[in-house]
């Protein structure tokens, strides 16, 4: 009898799984995708498979999540690739991981500090030769070094017109306690071109709340353009999305090129209980064609303590959409999935 009810609930579970399934649209997120896990980066293969890596709340490791959907990231087993070490460098405040396919050969490029001095934040870079990033051996490659060093993190990278290039975060300004958003070429995956440019540093007031930072860049190309989110301020509710964006065919190292929106583009929504959304990354959905931004958000307003290590930033995702000119729409007044459905609703409404 108690094998039975056994085989009842179990079978009760997964009819309730396969129920929510169906429920889920077209483009629609289980949201949160992963809970706890900040700063989430993203990789899909042209064969349809996704790698999710992220911050984990105890900054000691990397690990890594395989799936064939973005909803199946959720249920992913986690797999550790890397830990911290014990001491010296790379032994503290592992922070903002992300996976990148160069030339056949899988890359992680991470922010670490050491267990002597946890400020003393660096970006680092560990290679991989096997098929699935999830297998075979990472290789420790050292530490990526940058013209000024200072406190340097947040490395993002992206090919552009055959030319490889890397942003990052460092100390943007001599006259006070800044981070800025730098940009140069690559010689190769873990080399930077002597040429490094400040394309953008704290200078609005949004950018300036808690703490004066720009940090955090992603890089989606389209419609003519080149396009850089990145985050600003403290990482509680005051946290939020800018926007940098660049012409396709001009110098992407003279910082004249780059256009920085005034306004966030994605913030606090307390109506949506959507608290301090950040450090996004761009891939896009099953249907190989639509844009989704991956991030990170908190539930609730009130931390107690310092922000940085409250652990419930969670990963969520949604569709990212474009107006008729050819710009990124966030959906700000928009629920993750409401962002998926708006389009069919408006067809609704015509045909009525």
């Amino acid at each position: 009898m108690k094998l039975l009810k056994m085989i009842l609930a179990v079978a009760l579970i997964v009819s309730g799984m396969t129920v929510n399934a169906q429920k889920l649209k077209k483009n629609q997120f289980d949201n949160p995708i992963a809970k706890q896990r900040a700063d989430p980066h993203v990789w899909r293969t042209p064969e349809g498979t996704y790698y999710f890596i992220a911050t984990v709340p105890e900054y000691d490791r990397i690990e890594m999540r395989k799936a064939n959907s973005i909803n199946g990231i959720k249920e992913a087993e986690p797999v550790v690739v890397w830990r911290k070490h014990n001491e010296g460098p790379m032994s503290n405040h592992i922070w903002a991981p992300e996976i990148h396919r160069i030339d056949g050969k899988w890359y992680i490029y991470f922010a670490a500090g050491s267990a002597e001095d946890k400020w003393a934040i660096r970006k680092y870079a560990l290679s991989n030769p096997s098929e699935d990033p999830t297998k075979g051996e990472w290789k420790e490659e050292g530490e990526m070094v940058s013209n000024r060093n200072e406190f340097t993190l947040d490395a993002t990278t992206f090919e552009h017109k055959g030319q490889r290039y890397m942003i990052w975060v460092d100390r943007a300004s001599n006259k006070e306690v800044n981070t800025g958003l730098y940009i140069a070429e690559m010689t190769n995956p873990t080399t930077l071109a002597d040429k490094q440019v400040v394309i953008s540093q704290p200078e609005y007031a949004w950018e300036r709340q808690g703490h004066n930072v720009n940090e955090a860049p992603a890089v989606i190309i389209r419609n003519g353009k080149v396009f850089v989110t990145f985050s600003a301020s403290a990482t509680d509710a005051n946290y939020a999305i800018g926007l940098l964006h660049a012409d396709e065919d001009s110098d992407l190292l003279d910082p004249a090129s780059w256009t920085k929106l005034p306004e966030p583009v994605f913030y606090t929504n307390e109506s949506l209980n959507r608290f301090g959304p950040g450090h996004n990354s761009f891939t896009v959905a099953e249907d190989g064609k639509t844009d989704v931004m991956i991030y990170h958000a908190r539930d609730y307003k009130e931390i107690d303590g310092e922000p940085l290590y409250d652990p419930n930033r969670h990963t969520r995702a949604r569709v990212l959409r474009w107006t008729k000119d050819g710009m990124p729409d966030f959906g700000q007044d928009l629920s993750d999935n409401e962002m998926a459905v708006k389009k069919n609703k408006k067809k609704k409404e015509k045909k009525k």
